[in-house]
């Protein structure tokens, strides 16, 4: 198998690890986003919100330690702010869905919220998905490895290296 399949494969690997975390952060986002909706009177794009804040975080350690975990851990900070500001962006990318799906279309039944917070956290995981493998879990780079010198290039050096031992 050549190179192109072993990145393939990577890459699925990381899709389904990513897939995985999230699916239970989806399942994390919709059971708060509807304990907070059937148990308080907060609007409902606040009651998304709230479980959309309670998601992030338990993605943030689902991706650090299962998805991202062999990945530059060095810079946490930066890492850290990263990523809660493409999760804000995600946040508001989802919401938005929500928001124009209840006030902009009057869409405001117990089914509706749900499916358009579902639809929401879709358009924003594609989001999320490449900014985070993109931006914030920096794959650490390959070990460098050492490749014999081109033919040409061993020829120029041998012939550099003769010049400097026939010179007085």
């Amino acid at each position: 198998m050549g190179h192109g399949a072993s990145r393939l494969r990577r890459i699925v690997r990381e899709v389904a690890k990513f897939g995985a975390v999230g699916g239970v952060g989806v399942l994390v986002n919709l059971v708060v986003f509807n304990l907070v909706r059937h148990t308080t009177d907060l609007q409902v794009v606040r009651a998304s919100v709230i479980a959309t804040v309670v998601a992030i975080v338990f993605n943030y350690v689902g991706f650090r330690y299962f998805t991202y975990r062999d990945r530059d851990k060095s810079r946490r900070t930066r890492e850290m702010t990263l990523f809660l500001l493409f999760s804000a962006i995600g946040l508001v990318i989802e919401n938005g869905v929500l928001y124009a799906a209840t006030y902009g279309f009057g869409w405001n039944t117990p089914l509706q919220n749900n499916v358009f917070k579902f639809l929401g956290i879709g358009i924003a995981t594609l989001f999320r998905f490449w900014s985070y493998r993109s931006w914030v879990f920096r794959a650490l780079p390959a070990p460098e490895t050492q490749a014999p010198p081109a033919p040409a290039l061993q020829n120029e050096q041998a012939v550099a290296s003769k010049t400097k031992q026939q010179v007085p």
